[in-house]
């Protein structure tokens, strides 16, 4: 086989181009100059981009918060010292936490000639779940990280091992089979857990605000639907996973008002028509009710604690406003709510025993004993 035709061509011109360069000694100097300077450049550059004029010395790391704050910080800053502002390296950071699974993502910026912002996305747990006995750290998406994350302050959402299967995404070649046996374990760390209703829950979960989060106990699937149990009792009916984040919102206005408390059980599963349910026997109270008890100091016992206790949370945060406010909607979340009861006297006249917690379901107008948004018991 011969030689191609174009490589023949140019290698046919090498001697002339030889021949000329040969006869013009001055362009011939100085390309060789040129070729020389650039070759000291790039070492001079490759020197100088190590060199201590531009390494990093100061850190600044954002983004980093629970428990593992400190080593997250830790490894990201050691990683860091090895670099300079002109040489970072996003892969040798995500590299230093990766035994750290509350980290999902890292993002260096520099600032030439000697810091470097780090900024930390963080997948914190929300929710301790429970497979075959065994417990495990899970974040909201369903990547699950492991049992060092557990905390007593975690909710408790229950899976099976075939129900927290999934074989999707970047966790594919990792995560919980859907052929694994009945007696499996629950997920290693780096799987993701898999499921309609285990995701559904752990969305709602990843929605709460943080106020609110830490008063939750559990969340299962009833009769109601989506179900979330309040450490104290209180119950909440989400329904679904659908707008976790406006009817996060309409609990917190609910709860605000006075005229929730002592309340079994809060519908929210249409955000913009909450609905507050009583046990059999006790009256929602009016708004002057409410209010003269608290002037009074008096202090609420059973339910009634879970929601003032909730409410009081809220208010001293600053979250929510006052229901006057609140009921002023707005373009970012669902209308709010003020919650209307019968008065004493027109529950006492009716024929009809309050409904048991979790018989009155949102938007239906309630029977007695149940105070819904804009709607009166007695009207």
């Amino acid at each position: 086989m011969g030689v191609p035709r174009p490589l023949a061509a140019a290698a046919s011109l090498l001697p002339t181009a030889a021949a000329w360069l040969a006869r013009h000694r001055r362009l011939r100097m100085a390309l060789l100059t040129l070729t020389l300077v650039l070759a000291l450049l790039a070492g001079g550059w490759l020197w100088f981009r190590q060199s201590s004029f531009v390494a990093i010395q100061r850190v600044r790391i954002s983004g980093v918060h629970g428990q593992d704050a400190a080593a997250v910080e830790a490894a990201l800053t050691q990683a860091a010292r090895g670099m300079s502002t002109l040489d970072v390296s996003d892969g040798t950071l995500r590299a230093a936490v990766a035994p750290l699974r509350v980290v999902r993502e890292v993002r260096a910026i520099p600032s030439f000639p000697h810091a470097l912002r780090i900024e930390v996305l963080e997948q914190l747990p929300v929710a301790s779940l429970s497979v075959g006995g065994v417990r495990t750290a899970v974040a909201a998406d369903g990547d699950v990280l492991g049992p060092a994350l557990l905390s007593s302050s975690l909710p408790s959402i229950s899976g099976s091992p075939s129900g927290a299967a999934a074989a999707t995404g970047k966790h594919a070649a990792d995560s919980f089979g859907e052929d694994a046996a009945d007696d499996a374990a629950a997920p290693a760390a780096g799987q993701r857990v898999g499921g309609a209703t285990l995701l559904a829950e752990l969305t709602v979960l990843g929605a709460a605000p943080a106020l609110l989060a830490r008063h939750v106990e559990r969340v299962f699937t009833g009769a109601e639907g989506l179900t979330v149990a309040m450490r104290n009792g209180l119950l909440v009916y989400f329904g679904d996973d659908v707008r976790p984040h406006a009817k996060w919102l309409s609990l917190a206005r609910v709860l605000a008002d006075q005229s929730s408390a002592g309340a079994s059980y809060i519908d929210v599963r249409v955000p913009s028509h909450p609905a507050a349910g009583f046990p059999a026997g006790v009256s929602p109270p009016d708004a002057s009710t409410s209010a003269g008890a608290g002037s009074a100091g008096e202090q609420p016992g059973g339910t009634e604690s879970t929601v003032a206790a909730l409410a009081a949370d809220l208010a001293s945060s600053g979250e929510v406003s006052s229901p006057a406010s609140a009921s002023e909607p707005s373009a970012a979340s669902p209308p709010a709510a003020e919650t209307t009861a019968a008065s004493p006297s027109e529950a006492a006249s009716s024929s009809q025993a309050p409904p048991p917690a979790g018989a009155e379901t949102s938007p239906a107008p309630p029977a007695e004993g149940t105070a819904s948004a804009g709607t009166s018991a007695g009207g």
